[in-house]
C-alpha cells in the first residue's frame, strides 16, 4: 500500500500538476493539503477517472483537506477532535481496506502559527495539544495507524538548509519542537528519518529569493505511525523532482509503503 501525502497549495490553481503526479507516482492514497476549496467546487471528475474515491473536507480559500484512494474507505470523519468551535478544515481520517490489512489515516495540515507570538501561534499550539490527544486515542485502539501531512514544524536543525533563518519562526521555535516531540514521543515512528539520516532532505521551498535553485529548503512534512503501522513500513521517500515542474506547490509529495 503506497500513502502520499501531498500540500497542493490550492487545487484550482494545481490541478494538473497534482493529476500530471498521480499519473507518475501511482499512490493507492493520497493526502491532500491546502486544497482551498470548497466542497462542492473540488474537481472531482479528473481524479475519479484515475480509479481514486475522493473525500474532502474544505473551506473557501483557504486550508483544506482530502483523501483520495483507489482502495476501499470506510468510517471517513472530518475535523479534528476537541474544539467544536474550531472552523478551521485541517483535519480529516478514514480506515483504508488494503490486500492484509485495514490502516486508518490522518490526512492534517497543522496551523502556521506566525506571527509568534500572538493568538496565530496560541492556536497552533492548542491545536497540537489537541493532536496529541487523538494521537493517544490512535495508539490505544493498538491497529496500524497514520498522520500524515504538512505539520508546518521543522523538527530539528537538520531539517533546514538554513537553520539560523528560521530560529524566530512559528515552525522552529522550541515550544513547537517540543509540542511535536510530545506527540512522536507517545510511541510514534517518524517514518521518514527511519529509513533516512543526516541533513539535506527538504519537503518545502518558498517561492522568494530563489529557494529552489539554492536547495534553500526545510522538511516540514512529516509520517507518523504507531507502532502497528511501523511494523509494515517498508519505504519512505521524498518526490523532491516535483517542485521543479511548470507551475509547481511550494511542497513536494512524500509517501510510504506499507506491507498491507
Amino acid at each position: 500500500m503506497k500513502i502520499a501525502s501531498f500540500n497542493i497549495n490550492g487545487v484550482k490553481a494545481r490541478a494538473q500538476a497534482v493529476l500530471d503526479w498521480l499519473d507518475g507516482a501511482q499512490p493507492d492514497v493520497a493526502l491532500l493539503q491546502e486544497i482551498k476549496s470548497i466542497d462542492e467546487n473540488f474537481p472531482r471528475e479528473p481524479f475519479e477517472d484515475r480509479g481514486y474515491t475522493v473525500e474532502t473536507h474544505g473551506q473557501k480559500s483557504f486550508n483544506g483537506v482530502a483523501i483520495l484512494s483507489k482502495l476501499p474507505l470506510e468510517d471517513v470523519t472530518r475535523g479534528l477532535p476537541g474544539d467544536d468551535a474550531d472552523e478551521q478544515a485541517r483535519w480529516i481520517e478514514a480506515t483504508v481496506i488494503g490486500d492484509k490489512t485495514a490502516v486508518r489515516v490522518c490526512g492534517l495540515y497543522l496551523p502556521n502559527g506566525n506571527p509568534a507570538p500572538g493568538p496565530k501561534y496560541d492556536y497552533k499550539l492548542a491545536w497540537m495539544e489537541r493532536l496529541k490527544a487523538r494521537a493517544e486515542a490512535l495508539l490505544q485502539a493498538e491497529e496500524p495507524a497514520l498522520m500524515a501531512g504538512d505539520y508546518n514544524i521543522i523538527p530539528q536543525d537538520e531539517d533546514a538548509r538554513r537553520p539560523e533563518a528560521w530560529a524566530e519562526d512559528a515552525l522552529a521555535l522550541p515550544e513547537s519542537r517540543a509540542a511535536f516531540r510530545r506527540i512522536v514521543n507517545l510511541g510514534f515512528t517518524e517514518a521518514f528519518r527511519a529509513r533516512h539520516q543526516g541533513p539535506g532532505h527538504y519537503t518545502f521551498w518558498d517561492y522568494q529569493r530563489g529557494a529552489w535553485n539554492r536547495d534553500d529548503g526545510i522538511r516540514i512534512d512529516h509520517f507518523l505511525l504507531t507502532p502497528q503501522a511501523a511494523d509494515l513500513l517498508t519505504e519512505c521517500q521524498i518526490d523532491r523532482e516535483v517542485r521543479g515542474r511548470e507551475k509547481p506547490s511550494d511542497h513536494v509529495p512524500i509517501w510510504v509503503t506499507l506491507d498491507a
